[in-house]
C-alpha cells in the first residue's frame, strides 16, 4: 500500500463546500478517505458531494456550525453513531474582516477570534476525543501566511491566524502520547472564490510576480497535496509543524 494511501480513513473538513475546503477534500477522497464535509448550507454541501462522487470517491455531507457549541457536539456525536470514530480533522473555516485598528469594535474582533480561534479549539477538542478512542490520528489546521508576517489593515486576522499556529504546537505536545499528530497548512494567496476580485486586479498580480518566488497565484487544487500528506503514513514522524505554501512568499526578499 502507499505511503499516502487513505483507505479506510474517515475525515471531517470544516467548510469545504468550496475553495480551498473543497480542494482538501477532494484530495483526500482520491487518495481513499470518506470525507465528511461540512458546512452551514446544505444545498452548496450536496453540490460538492456530487462533484465528488461523479469521480467515484466517498463523501457525505454533515450541516452544523462550528461557532455553535449545540450544533457541534451533536454533529461529532452523528460521527460517531454513523461511522464509530474519526481518523483525520482538517480545521478549514475561517472568517476574514480587513479594516483598519479603529474601525474595530470589541464585538467585531470577539466574533474574529470566536470564529477563527476558539470555535477551532473546540473543533479539535471533539475530535481529539474521537481519536483517542481509537490511540490514533490527525488534526490539521489551516492558519494563513496572515499570523508570522503582517500587514497593516489586518490585525484581528493576524492575532486569530498567529493564535491557531500556537495552538498547532499546544495540541501537538498535549495530544502526542495519545497518537495523535497536529500540523498546520499556512496558505499564502490562492486564487479561491473569495478572493476573485483580487485575482482580477492587475495591480495585485504584478505585486505578486515581484513578491513571489513563482510569479503567480496559487491554483486551489494545489494546497490539497498538503494536505494528503500530513494526513497520511508518511508524515507519521511530523508534528506540531507548520508547512507554509506561498510560492515563495515568505522566503521571498
Amino acid at each position: 500500500m502507499s505511503p499516502f494511501s487513505l483507505s479506510g480513513k474517515t475525515a471531517l473538513i470544516t467548510g469545504a463546500s468550496r475553495g480551498l475546503g473543497f480542494e482538501m477534500a477532494k484530495a483526500l477522497a482520491k487518495a481513499g478517505a470518506l470525507v465528511l464535509i461540512n458546512g452551514r448550507n446544505i444545498k452548496s454541501l450536496n453540490t460538492a458531494i456530487d462533484l465528488i462522487k461523479a469521480e467515484g470517491e466517498k463523501a457525505e455531507a454533515i450541516a452544523f456550525d462550528i461557532a455553535d457549541s449545540n450544533a457541534l457536539e451533536a454533529g461529532f456525536d452523528k460521527i460517531k453513531t454513523d461511522h464509530g470514530g474519526l481518523d483525520i480533522l482538517i480545521n478549514n473555516v475561517g472568517l476574514r474582516d480587513r479594516r483598519p485598528l479603529f474601525e474595530f469594535e470589541k464585538e467585531d474582533v470577539a466574533k474574529l477570534l470566536n470564529v477563527d480561534l476558539v470555535a477551532p479549539f473546540m473543533v479539535a477538542r471533539h475530535g481529539a476525543a474521537l481519536m483517542i478512542e481509537n490511540g490514533q490520528g490527525r488534526i490539521i489546521n489551516i492558519t494563513s501566511i496572515a499570523g508570522p508576517l503582517a500587514r497593516a489593515g489586518d490585525a484581528a486576522y493576524t492575532a486569530a491566524k498567529g493564535g491557531l499556529e500556537g495552538l498547532t504546537k499546544a495540541l501537538a505536545a498535549e495530544l502526542g502520547p495519545e497518537g495523535i499528530n497536529v500540523n498546520a497548512i499556512a496558505p499564502g494567496y490562492f486564487a479561491t472564490e473569495t478572493n476573485a476580485a483580487m485575482v482580477k486586479d492587475e495591480q495585485t498580480l504584478t505585486w505578486l510576480k515581484g513578491r513571489t518566488s513563482l510569479q503567480r497565484w496559487g491554483q486551489p487544487e494545489e494546497l490539497g497535496g498538503v494536505a494528503v500528506f500530513l494526513a497520511s503514513p508518511a508524515a507519521s514522524y511530523i508534528t506540531g509543524q507548520t508547512i507554509t505554501v506561498d510560492g515563495g512568499l515568505s522566503s521571498h526578499f
